[in-house]
Order: C-alpha cells, then sequence, then structure tokens
C-alpha cells in the first residue's frame, strides 16, 4: 500500500523558512516523479515544484523560483521542499504526489506565512 505523509507545514512570518517533509512507503521515490502542489482557499491547486525521476531534474512555478527547492533523499525515500523567503501569498495547503504509471497524493499539510 502506498502512502505519501507530509509534514513540517505551520504558521510562519513573511521573510522565514519552512522545510516541508513528504515520507513515502510502499514505493521507491527515485522511480516516479514527485511533485509539490498547493491550493489556497478559492482557488485552484497547482504546481509548486517537480523533481523527475532517476536523474532528478527539477522545474518550478515561476512564483516560488529562487526561493523554493525540491530535493530527494532515495536512503529515506522522502522528498523536501526547502521554502525560504516566504511571502502571504504562500499561505495553502502543500500536497505531495507521485506519478509513474498510477498517481497518489498525500493528505497535505497546512502552510500559513502572516505577521
Amino acid at each position: 500500500q502506498v502512502q505519501l505523509v507530509e509534514s513540517g507545514g505551520g504558521l510562519v512570518q513573511p521573510g522565514g523558512s519552512l522545510r516541508l517533509s513528504c515520507a513515502t512507503s510502499g514505493l521507491t521515490v527515485s522511480w516516479f516523479a514527485m511533485s509539490w502542489y498547493r491550493q489556497a482557499p478559492g482557488k485552484e491547486r497547482e504546481l509548486v515544484a517537480g523533481i523527475s525521476s532517476y536523474g532528478g531534474g527539477t522545474n518550478y512555478a515561476d512564483s516560488v523560483k529562487g526561493r523554493f527547492t525540491i530535493s530527494r533523499d532515495d536512503a529515506k525515500n522522502t522528498v523536501y521542499l526547502q521554502m525560504n523567503s516566504l511571502k502571504p501569498e504562500d499561505t495553502a495547503v502543500y500536497y505531495c504526489y507521485a506519478r509513474r504509471l498510477n498517481s497518489y497524493w498525500g493528505q497535505g499539510t497546512q502552510v500559513t506565512v502572516s505577521s
């Protein structure tokens, strides 16, 4: 059974940092394209960052380029999202997503950026 469990969300002031983790079980992260999505209230879910299988090439939404970094620890089967210089508009529920032949979502973790 595949599980994706996000953690690391919380309340942070503008300009602060958070690191989200996506711990997986039942799959090998290096075989999957892994992504982080987010969904703010009243808005559609949007892609934030992705890391490809095997070679690990990365891609980012324009709104987070230079501030967010996605990475993968194959030994721990975990994917991370380092978020720096956070802005109030980054407030959302952040979801981990795994895709290969099948696709899987985590349950999400809330990130709130507010003073």
